[in-house]
């Protein structure tokens, strides 16, 4: 593994623990915005840091494993080879899974709803139906508590 990226994770756990440590103090929950944050973040670093330590667990073991390599006994050199090569395909599941988890995440990942509505033909009247739409869309997030965000609009002529 570059060492690097292998720096990056070890960082990344440490970080980690450092929001597991944050997080169970009792005066946590005081300021609700910053225990958000430290909420997400943590959220965000979970997977990622339970497949490094997993990674990590599994070159241990391959480690181990290599040692019974120079055994004399031949049943014991099977048995160590095939360990191996199944811990050489975990390893493999595992950096598919690891690449996946650090690429960098999508701005709108944490949005749960994007909807467009266009006029479309019809002039002025297609307009204004277009308008109330949105006005009916935002008024029913707004009754259900959830926030809206316009992230582009154009005005017509209506």
């Amino acid at each position: 593994m570059n060492p690097a990226l292998a720096r990056r994770l070890e960082q990344a756990l440490e970080r980690f623990e450092e929001l597991e440590r944050l997080l169970a103090e009792p005066d946590a929950t005081g300021d609700s915005r910053r225990f958000t944050a430290l909420s997400r973040e943590y959220g965000d670093l979970q997977e990622l840091t339970r497949v490094w330590q997993r990674i990590k667990r599994l070159d241990a073991q391959a480690g181990q494993t290599r040692t019974m390599l120079a055994e004399k006994d031949s049943e014991i050199r099977a048995l160590a080879e095939d360990e191996l090569a199944e811990i050489e395909q975990q390893r493999l599941a595992l950096n598919r899974e690891l690449q996946r988890l650090i690429l960098p995440a999508d701005p709108n990942d944490g949005r749960n709803l994007f909807l467009e509505i266009r006029a479309g033909t019809g002039g002025q009247e297609a307009a204004l139906f277009a308008g109330d739409l949105f006005r009916m869309y935002s008024r029913y997030a707004e009754l259900r508590g959830w926030d809206v965000e316009i992230l582009s609009a154009q005005h017509g002529e209506a």
